[in-house]
């Protein structure tokens, strides 16, 4: 079978507009950062309840949430998590911050590129090909840059407080300023009255 360039041409062009849609749908695909994590993923949040009045709780954002995104959504699911226990202040007794650096290379090499070329054929003596399709240039060149990525993981250990306590503790946190600051458009759930 003879080699019918427009035709590859055409098949690797078709290949390169799949892959790249591909790509764009699976980068929209991720959906919001704020949500329960679940089995086997690695964005959102989880709460533990470690006693009546204290609870561990993490969030973990994707590459594309801001290290203060993150401590904000911490903060957000420890005044959730206060208000649907039923108090209405807390306090941080431990709180810390994770930071995970893993680096994505890019190359400039990659995809359909059209590079002119001459060849030398000993057997038929010097040739000239103008054009050439290949992904890779020719002589091969990697000329990508190395990118780090970094994802960033809060925790805190969250102890709700009484009124009486919340009054006496300087570090006390109202769990409904918190929500109406960082959520001013969300229902914010009532406490039972204590």
């Amino acid at each position: 079978m003879p080699y019918n360039r427009p035709r590859v041409f055409a098949y690797r062009f078709l290949s390169a507009v799949l892959l790249t849609g591909l790509l764009v749908l699976t980068a929209c695909a991720t959906g919001p950062a704020y949500k329960p994590r679940g089995p086997g993923e690695v964005i959102g949040y989880t709460d533990e309840q470690l006693t009546t009045n204290r609870y561990r709780v993490t969030f973990s954002g994707g590459s594309s949430t801001r290290r203060n995104q993150v401590e904000d959504y911490l903060l957000r699911r420890a005044a959730e998590v206060t208000l649907q226990a039923g108090y209405a202040n807390f306090s941080f007794d431990t709180r810390g911050m994770e930071a995970t650096t893993y680096y994505h290379t890019t190359f400039d090499t990659w995809g359909p590129r059209f590079t002119p070329r001459i060849g030398l054929r000993p057997w038929y003596g010097p040739s000239l090909h103008p054009w050439y399709w290949s992904s890779w240039p020719y002589p091969p060149m990697w000329s990508g840059d190395i990118i780090p990525v970094t994802r960033y993981t809060a925790y805190a250990e969250v102890v709700m407080l009484t009124p009486e306590q919340a009054t006496n503790n300087p570090n006390a946190i109202s769990a409904r300023e918190v929500l109406d600051r960082l959520v001013p458009d969300a229902p914010v759930q009532q406490a039972p009255a204590a």
